[in-house]
């Protein structure tokens, strides 16, 4: 069995980002720069002013000295003149100094009386003006390839003057559900059956990742139905499967999909929940075959699946952030396999993290899944641990999820 850092390596060293797209700036929120964003222009273009008052020289605004106003210079219409000596232009917060100032005296440090103003507290020179730059310069780097677009970088691309943006397609993630016994939320559930939930929290992990799913036809247990779903999915930059990636008999997606050109790189991971994992190359299309237990996809989702949307989105290289916390319970010794228990959160006197683990960790067992705050990490043949040992976990809401 591979370890799950040599599978993930060998999953994300195998995927190329795809090809980029132009969107609206309106529409960057969320989405990867294929191509950097570069200032179109120089913020502030000018020396502006950073508050109310009057654009003064400083060397006449000393306390007591009476200025003459010559004229205005509100936010966006400039002062055609210049100051002179013993002169004040009246100036508001953002509008561009006037030639020949070098100060601003404070409308609340100014005494008015018509035409003219008294300086209260002696005007420092350059105090209260914004350079031109200061904030970027035109040509400068604003936003790297591969960056995820925050809501404040849409607010630093607009000031840069970019309507529309290069950024990476949403990687079309297909998912396929497979299996006899399986059906839709809502369908008729047969004898022994139980509802498909593995392709819909999958789908809602892929567009938490950036991803853009697919959601196809469940595949009943045949190699045929398999076969078809396979070339149904020769347009998704990814096809991820659950269900038959076992051994069984019905466990037939290997089997399927051999004869139309699968390729496979590994199978089974040294890990729990989630030993049965298939990677490999169905033509031009990478696939991703996840166990059928519905913890154990998500956990797969979470640890394979994930890294390579991002890989996919041009963020290569991103995995999950492991926290540090400190174990609530003590643990027993692990085996060979790496753990991923589901496990709640509090917050201790220290402020350290506490992950206190769940008692039952069964793979079918959603509830707990939907309750837990992280998964906690444990490394195969890890000793037992006493409650209050150091330990790493995956913050599932750091994710999206």
């Amino acid at each position: 069995m591979l370890s799950v850092e040599e599978a993930r390596a060998r999953i994300l060293g195998a995927l190329k980002p795809v090809g980029p797209e132009t969107v609206a700036l309106s529409e960057g929120w969320g989405r990867v720069l294929a191509a950097p964003v570069v200032s179109r222009l120089t913020q502030p273009p000018a020396d502006v002013s950073a508050m109310d008052g009057y654009a003064v020289r400083a060397a006449d605004a000393v306390e007591g000295a009476v200025l003459r106003v010559t004229g205005a210079a509100p936010a966006g219409h400039p002062f055609r003149g210049s100051v002179g000596a013993s002169e004040a232009v009246r100036i508001f917060t953002g509008a561009i100094v006037p030639a020949g100032a070098d100060g601003i005296l404070l409308q609340e440090d100014a005494v008015v009386e018509g035409e003219q103003v008294t300086v209260k507290e002696t005007v420092q020179p350059r105090r209260w003006i914004r350079p031109a730059g200061l904030d970027f310069a035109e040509g400068e780097t604003l936003l790297p390839a591969g960056h995820r677009l925050t809501v404040r970088d849409i607010g630093l691309a607009a000031a840069g003057n970019h309507a529309w943006l290069s950024v990476y397609r949403a990687p079309r993630i297909g998912i396929l559900a497979t299996g006899d016994e399986i059906s839709l939320p809502g369908e008729p559930i047969g004898p022994g059956g139980i509802v498909s939930s593995n392709a819909h929290a999958l789908a809602a992990l892929v567009r938490a990742a950036g991803g853009m799913p697919v959601v196809l036809p469940i595949a009943r247990d045949d190699i045929a139905a398999i076969a078809e779903a396979g070339h149904a999915a020769r347009g998704c930059d990814l096809l991820v499967t659950t269900g038959g990636a076992s051994v069984g008999e019905h466990d037939l997606i290997q089997k399927a999909l051999m004869p139309e050109g699968f390729k496979l790189d590994f199978w089974k991971i040294a890990m729990r929940p989630g030993k049965p994992l298939i990677w490999g190359q169905l033509g031009e299309t990478p696939l991703l075959g996840l166990p059928g237990n519905p913890v154990s996809s998500l956990v797969c989702g979470i640890v394979f699946l994930w890294p390579a949307i991002k890989a996919l989105g041009g963020q290569p290289g991103q995995l999950p952030t492991h926290r540090p916390a400190l174990l609530g319970a003590s643990l027993p010794e692990n085996d060979r396999r790496a753990d991923y228990l589901r496990a709640r959160l509090s917050q201790g006197d220290d402020g350290m993290l506490v992950a206190m683990a769940f008692e039952k960790q069964d793979s079918s067992m959603l509830k707990t899944m939907a309750r837990a705050d992280a998964l906690l990490l444990r490394a195969p043949h890890a000793p037992a641990l006493p409650a209050g040992a150091p330990v790493e976990v995956i913050v599932l809401s750091e994710l999206g999820l």
